[in-house]
């Protein structure tokens, strides 16, 4: 079944909703200046009301290896989620670094973010992370042309403007190994429980 990531959660109310739909994972926003940015310290308060069950994937852009290491170590991030311009010596520095902290039966992963049309399949195709993350920008809400993705043969999430309107022809067409949705479950800005809901019973029936 197609996995779901519900991303930017910043209250107590989003995480109960969560909670209550159940979602593979969650993401937290790490990006200072970023409209769904939370602190270290509110990420691990919504954590310790988190179904444990629910992976919590941080979402991070450029960021100091220590920074994620800590959030891994401390229990706030069970997932990382890089979104800027690192590279492969970061992604193996990070991992060995998340390989110190993290229980032996516990790995966590690594999912890199790429942007099409623009990243060269070659790139995306041979990256070392663990998952790749496809979208049109940085949590930019539009849907790209999914054509592009063209013949990559890796498991990737699907990013990009997915809402109840598209996920059945998201999941039938491409069968990506995730989806990625955060604008697409918002009324004003803000996560709505309602269309959570939704989206997890229309995928659901699609898989």
């Amino acid at each position: 079944m197609t996995k779901i990531k519900m991303c930017g959660l910043m209250r107590l109310e989003d995480v109960q909703a969560a909670n209550e739909v159940r979602p593979d994972y969650i993401g937290f926003i790490f990006v200072k200046g970023r409209r769904r940015y939370i602190s270290p310290e509110v990420a691990a308060e919504l954590k310790s009301a988190l179904d444990p069950d629910i992976k919590a994937v941080g979402v991070f852009i450029n960021e100091d290896i220590s920074l994620i290491t800590k959030l891994v170590k401390n229990g706030i991030v069970d997932a990382v989620q890089l979104h800027g311009d690192e590279d492969e010596e970061y992604i193996q520095s990070l991992r060995k670094s998340l390989e110190e902290v993290s229980e032996k039966d516990k790995r966590c992963a690594i999912i890199k973010a790429f942007q099409l049309p623009g990243d060269a399949p070659e790139l995306i195709r041979d990256c070392s992370a663990d998952y790749v993350l496809l979208d049109s920008g940085t949590g930019s809400g539009i849907t790209f042309d999914w054509s592009s993705i063209g013949s990559i043969d890796r498991d990737y999430f699907l990013a990009g403007g997915i809402d109840a309107d598209n996920i059945t022809e998201a999941v039938r067409t491409l069968r990506p190994y995730g989806i990625d949705v955060s604008s697409g479950i918002e009324t004003d800005g803000m996560k709505d429980p309602a269309k959570m809901r939704r989206l997890k019973e229309i995928l659901k029936t699609v898989c």
